[in-house]
């Protein structure tokens, strides 16, 4: 095998001698391309034959990433699996023997089941309780925690649960009992029982390691107790293994992963050949250096976690900071920055991604994107006005629609039966839907700014119009996706967004100093998926016009240089610039002041009949589309028209807040409007 295109340490790694092989492999550093190598090596080497390789990885993509690059390299018959698709496949065979009889069906979903043995306990059976009682199970099984020991492990790890323990390893106990009285396996179970054939059947064991010889495992400092149990009944007394991981990327420890297997491995084989790969391909030395500012000050790391990357790209533009006034205003400017980066300077929007913590803060971006013409995808999990929880809440709205108290304290009413508590609940899906009813009374106190007259029925209509105006055909664009979704992905271009304490780290994490670790982790993670541009923003209240109480995210502090413009507010420029108002020349701030391109207590030279015609026009517009006026234009923008007086569509669209779709649909008529005069 050539190893050319490999650095010194890669090449250590793929012409290690047989045996123990642990790979710390820092973000960027070409793993897969390392692992890939270090099994063709093997294979050309007459050390293994491709069929007696099993490697294993945590998603079928990766997996059938490596066996397409291990093809190319001219090696085929390796075994490059989930540990899921692995263990299926050798129980299946190994059935008739250790079991006899039929073979148990495969339960593609726990809810079902799970929900029958609450429904007998009379405990939660609606739709978020259920994932949240079927995840603590997927953990408790996956950290090899029975029904019986749940309550004393989950207090010993002070546990965040969707329940009383006892309630909790009730529904666990019975889940159990009626999966295995109708004969079905879950996805653990297999893992389960493939470890108990081969430690418990000496022949099965005998025929299976006859098979396979050497073994790869990727990704594994996110490995469980349940995964490592099947490891180690898979390697017996042998050490034939390579294992390729990064503690500083370890964001799943709520679902049973740990890095300690990683961390423990030169322990476990004093023998092991380590070899860290700290030369970053994949960005530049401005991000890399935003990334190892940012994980060195995590507390707690242990030795095999403290990879420094060396970034290895050409040099490119320095991380941006921003700080804006409000979150609509923070999604507003990054869709305008997004436009700008697509029209004047040809970035692919498919190359460009907006990174947050929660799923519920994805609708901000959704109606900023739309608005501006940016086409995009939600990766990850549906888009917002999609969710089972949302399209519950717009329902019970409705049939309230003919409240007249106030639209705040009616909403959160009408929304409190449905699972919008004072505080957020426990148990990751009903705290993910409570963001979502949370989301929606954010929207009703934005429409009261705006329309302290509005009512439930205009707020309904409201967000009919935000659900339609959502939902675009599906095409390739910018990507929208949690920090989780995003691992393992990579971007031109990344927008880590909404960087406030309370939402990164995320509020339920403090007090937990693991828990805040975890979420530096994800931000490193965030960080490290951008390849050229960084842009990390935060804003200081959830709506317009409120207090400006909360603080940009703890983990920023010494990343952002002590002359950078942070604490101000301002609207970033695609090139990391500030937009300085046309009259005074001092930075912009705030949307409104964007858009007409001013302070706003700067002298308006604006064309006040151009201006009443204008709205004359926005307001027949409005009437034919039976839409409110500032869904066609807002004032500001109008007056950012009448102000500039754009000539052509070029000088129209470069007005934020005038996207591709609405320059189509009104820009005739605009232009029309400003030539006349």
């Amino acid at each position: 095998m050539r190893d050319s295109g490999l650095d010194d340490e890669q090449r250590a790694a793929v012409t290690a001698p047989r045996g123990p092989v642990c790979v710390l492999a820092g973000a960027g550093t070409g793993k897969t391309r390392t692992i890939t190598r270090r099994i063709a090596h093997l294979v050309s080497t007459g050390h293994v034959a491709p069929g007696q390789v099993l490697a294993v990885t945590f998603t079928a993509r990766a997996a059938g990433e490596m066996r397409t690059r291990l093809r190319s390299l001219g090696v085929s018959g390796v075994q490059a699996r989930t540990f899921h698709a692995a263990s299926l496949r050798q129980l299946r065979y190994f059935w008739p023997r250790v079991v006899g009889g039929d073979q148990w069906q495969i339960l593609e979903g726990k809810l079902r089941i799970v929900g029958q043995a609450a429904a007998r306990l009379k405990v939660g059976t609606d739709a978020a309780s259920l994932r949240d009682f079927a995840g603590e199970i997927e953990w408790a099984k996956a950290s090899l925690i029975t029904p019986g020991d749940y309550a004393a492990e989950v207090a010993k790890r002070s546990r965040d649960i969707p329940g009383p323990a006892e309630q909790v390893a009730a529904v666990y106990a019975g889940y159990e009992a009626l999966k295995n009285r109708a004969e079905l396996l879950d996805f653990d179970d297999l893992l389960l029982h493939t470890a108990a054939a081969l430690e418990e059947n000496a022949d099965v064991a005998e025929e299976f390691r006859d098979r396979y010889r050497c073994f790869v495992v990727d990704e594994y400092q996110d490995v469980t107790a349940l995964q490592q149990r099947v490891l180690d009944a898979w390697l017996g007394d042998r050490d034939d293994l390579t294992v390729v991981g990064d503690a500083n990327q370890t964001i799943y420890t709520f679902a049973g992963a740990t890095p300690k297997h990683l961390l423990d491995f030169p322990r476990r084989f004093p023998e092991a050949v380590v070899v860290r790969l700290q030369r970053d391909y994949r960005s530049t030395p401005q991000v890399v250096a935003c990334a190892n500012t940012l994980i060195g000050a995590a507390r707690g790391r242990a030795a095999g976690s403290r990879l420094a990357l060396i970034g290895q790209l050409p040099p490119g533009p320095e991380p941006d900071f921003t700080e804006y006034d409000d979150e609509p205003a923070e999604a507003a400017a990054v869709a305008a920055q997004i436009r700008r980066l697509v029209d004047e300077e040809g970035v692919q929007a498919g190359e460009i991604a907006v990174l947050f913590r929660i799923n519920a803060q994805s609708e901000a971006y959704e109606q900023a994107l739309t608005a501006a013409g940016v086409p995009f995808q939600v990766r990850g999990g549906e888009r917002f006005f999609s969710r089972p929880e949302v399209r519950k809440a717009m329902s019970v709205l409705r049939m309230a629609s003919g409240r007249t108290d106030p639209l705040v304290d009616a909403v959160r009413d009408v929304l409190a039966p449905v699972g919008l508590s004072a505080e957020p609940p426990g148990g990751a899906a009903q705290r993910a839907q409570w963001e979502s009813l949370l989301a929606i009374v954010e929207l009703a106190e934005q429409l009261v700014a705006d329309e302290p007259d509005a009512d439930v029925r205009r707020f309904c209509a409201e967000l009919d119009i935000r659900a339609d105006a959502a939902h675009p055909p599906a095409v390739q664009g910018v990507t929208l996706a949690s920090l989780h979704a995003a691992k393992g992905l990579e971007w031109d271009v990344v927008f880590l967004v909404g960087l406030a304490d309370g939402t990164l780290p995320i509020q339920h994490a403090d007090g937990d100093e693991a828990a805040i670790e975890e979420e530096r982790r994800l931000l490193y993670v965030g960080v490290t998926r951008a390849r050229r541009r960084l842009a990390l923003s935060w804003a200081l209240s959830r709506q317009p016009g409120g207090a400006r109480k909360r603080r940009r995210s703890r983990f920023l502090h010494g990343l952002i240089p002590d002359a950078h413009p942070a604490s101000r507010i301002a609207a970033p420029t695609a090139a990391g610039s500030k937009p300085r108002c046309r009259v005074c020349g001092s930075p912009l701030l705030g949307v409104d002041a964007l858009k007409m391109r001013r302070c706003s207590d700067c002298p308006s030279d604006v064309d006040t009949e151009l201006l009443d015609r204008l709205r004359g026009w926005r307001a027949e517009e409005a009437r034919e589309q039976q839409v409110p006026a500032y869904v066609v234009f807002t004032d500001a923008t109008l007056t950012a028209i009448a102000e500039h007086r754009p000539a052509d569509s070029a000088a129209l669209v470069s007005i934020p807040g005038i996207g591709a779709r609405k320059l189509d649909r009104y820009g005739p008529a605009v232009l029309a409007l400003v030539s006349d005069l």
